[in-house]
């Protein structure tokens, strides 16, 4: 899959052109800022949210959506990957993260988003959640795997986790 390339410095807004670099390739390159421009792009945590028997995950509902999808959110700057799982579930849901794994990752192109997935298993099934979320619900496996939104992300890394065979539909 190919990287949307950049055309203009998101420091300068000067039109950039190719340097070589060794053992990197073709990059963009700023002759205004005279700086190298690698790829940007968000990063963003999605986690399959489990009891510590791991025989139920969380799904939301969220933005107004008919259908369940994983909790997830962005990585702030300067934020451990680890630690915004940590402190996403704790902001959406109230639920306090005992082990954080992580599982998979999968460049989401729509949104320019590197997608990392881990589990987040929690200490308890009393959810407090904020005003992002609409509804959420508890669920087996089998029954999250079968009420996740079907074709999406969050469906793709649910599905992986559960088989350990990771697919992309996107």
């Amino acid at each position: 899959m190919a990287i949307p390339k950049m055309n203009y410095c998101m420091q300068c807004g000067s039109r950039l052109v190719t340097r070589h670099l060794d053992l990197e390739g073709d990059i963009p390159y700023c002759e205004t800022c005279q700086e190298l421009r690698f790829p940007i792009f968000n990063t963003a945590v999605s986690m399959v949210v489990t009891t510590q028997a791991r025989d139920q995950i969380l799904l939301i509902k969220q933005y107004g959506r008919d259908s369940y999808i994983l909790v997830a959110g962005y990585v702030n700057k300067g934020e451990d990957a680890e630690d915004a799982v940590v402190r996403e579930v704790k902001e959406e849901m109230g639920l306090n993260v005992t082990e954080v794994h992580f599982n998979h990752s999968h460049y989401f192109k729509p949104s320019n988003t590197l997608m990392l997935n881990f589990t987040a298993v929690v200490d308890s099934t009393a959810v407090h959640e904020n005003r992002e979320i609409d509804s959420y619900r508890w669920f087996t496996p089998q029954e999250a795997r079968e009420n996740v939104r079907w074709p999406s992300l969050a469906g793709d890394f649910l599905d992986g986790y559960l088989t350990g065979d990771y697919h992309f539909t996107e």
